[in-house]
């Protein structure tokens, strides 16, 4: 991915990691559009990043997705990288009155609205010389915990579904980058992972990325920081079980 003279889309821009993202490939020069819920916080991060671009829109709702995307294809034509960070978690107990609700949001916005948005963007991207998709996952694609369950199951998906992907656009303009992050301090499970010592930091996660995206570290088309590579590769390494064990208590 060349990291300047790109026109960039990231979904689920207005926090975390989405607008660590934002900051960091604006602060290169690169014309971003940030997407996300709350109004609010789009015109705080436009307004602390002049020339950045900011569009309210509800994953869920898959008209506004269509209608997003014929605005964004109309206005801003040049568009050559999308990010597919939007994304929600929750604990959930599968044995104690589940709510199927929770699971289907976590489902439509982690999964469908990725599909969707992808579909909706790719025959532009294909149509330009160097085009990337980044898609967000996560190192519980890997090792999973009880206590996420369709969360992790959301992002084990995206990551078999983002390798059909890659081979099915094999020769095109168009490369396709998993990024997995480990548990970083973001809002994502609630204020309280803001401040996690366990967490890795924002900041050091971000200027990690950019790192390897900078040096087109890349290999299988994944985006891993060091902190993310046990849980990658731990079924590789002999490693599944140990780490299953501690992610869960047992």
């Amino acid at each position: 991915m060349q990291m300047t003279r790109n026109t960039i889309l990231i979904t689920g821009g207005t926090s975390g990691i989405g607008r660590g993202l934002a900051e960091a490939f604006h602060r290169l020069g690169n014309q971003v559009i940030i997407a996300g819920r709350r109004q609010s916080r789009i015109d705080e991060i436009t307004a602390a990043n002049p020339g950045m671009i900011g569009f309210q829109l509800d994953v869920q709702d898959a008209a506004a997705i269509d209608a997003f995307a014929d605005r964004v294809r109309k206005k801003i034509p040049e568009l050559n990288v999308l990010v597919n960070n939007a994304g929600i978690s929750q604990s959930e107990s599968l044995t104690s009155k589940p709510d199927l609700a929770v699971s289907r949001d976590i489902i439509e916005t982690n999964i469908m609205s990725v599909l969707h948005i992808t579909a909706a963007f790719l025959p532009m991207l294909r149509a330009k010389p160097q085009a990337t998709i980044i898609t967000t996952t996560s190192g519980l694609a890997f090792v999973p915990r009880n206590n996420f369950p369709t969360y992790c199951a959301t992002k084990a998906f995206l990551h078999s579904w983002l390798q059909s992907l890659r081979v099915q656009l094999r020769g095109a303009s168009v490369e396709v980058l998993e990024l997995a992050p480990p548990y970083v301090q973001t809002e994502l499970s609630g204020p309280h992972q803001l401040t996690d010592p366990h967490a890795m930091p924002l900041p050091a996660f971000i200027t990690e990325v950019m790192q390897l995206l900078a040096a087109a570290d890349t290999p299988d088309g994944e985006i891993l920081v060091e902190r993310v590579r046990g849980e990658r590769f731990a079924e590789r390494d002999g490693d599944y079980a140990r780490r299953f064990w501690l992610f869960n208590g047992l």
